[in-house]
């Protein structure tokens, strides 16, 4: 017999519920906003969050290769165009704040293993799955907006050589992603409307959480 689809808000509730899980809570990122990282361990986090931001232009071009809904590939091809059109750029200027040379991020020698490999499990979850369970996995950015404002203004209390502008893609994000959030959260509830679709959009998005912390926790070895 089918299970019954979960009420609306009882779907959005279980979604949101695992905000607990994601990155912000994280013991490096904790030590991040609390000062505590050297000039080196804000190198090896710069660079190796580098690997995850230009893959993410490859995840989203995967979405929409997979998807069959020209209004949901409009819409999705702005998040292409974002990190394409600047959004890298203004990652690199922060890797140049905190000690980097370009070339040695753009040739990712300082790439941990671990971080390679989670966020290639994520473009290839992306390039796999329903384009609806890819989209649902991206739903990390209900919970980004928040921590990016305490980023910025932990990152200038506690780290005097890091300028404001050095901190554009933060800034520059914070509207954009809470904005993009409420879309997606749009998208998934709109299109995940049996059981099975809901547990997978959930599923998907516990498995993104996974993946940015696994990068985390490869950073901190490293």
């Amino acid at each position: 017999m089918p299970v019954e689809p979960l009420a609306e808000s009882a779907f959005i509730g279980a979604l949101r519920g695992l905000s607990d899980r994601y990155w912000g809570t994280h013991p490096f990122h904790r030590r991040l906003h609390a000062g505590e990282l050297d000039e080196h361990g804000l190198r090896i986090w710069a660079a190796n969050r580098w690997y995850y931001q230009c893959q993410l232009p490859q995840k989203d071009a995967a979405i929409i290769s997979n998807c069959p809904l020209p209004e949901i590939r409009r819409q999705w091809l702005d998040r292409i165009v974002y990190h394409d059109g600047g959004g890298l750029e203004r990652w690199l200027r922060l890797c140049e704040a905190v000690g980097l040379e370009r070339d040695e991020v753009l040739d990712e020698r300082h790439v941990a293993p671990g971080v390679r490999f989670a966020v290639d499990a994520y473009v290839t979850f992306a390039r796999t799955k329903p384009w609806w369970e890819a989209v649902a996995s991206g739903l990390t950015e209900m919970f980004a907006g928040h921590l990016m404002q305490q980023r910025v203004a932990d990152m200038l209390a506690h780290y005097p050589w890091i300028a404001r502008a050095d901190l554009d893609y933060f800034t520059n994000r914070i509207d954009k992603v809470s904005g993009e959030g409420k879309d997606t959260l749009d998208i998934v509830v709109r299109h995940c409307v049996t059981r099975e679709q809901q547990d997978r959009a959930i599923a998907a998005l516990s498995f993104k959480c996974d993946v940015l912390w696994s990068m985390l926790d490869a950073i901190e070895r490293a």
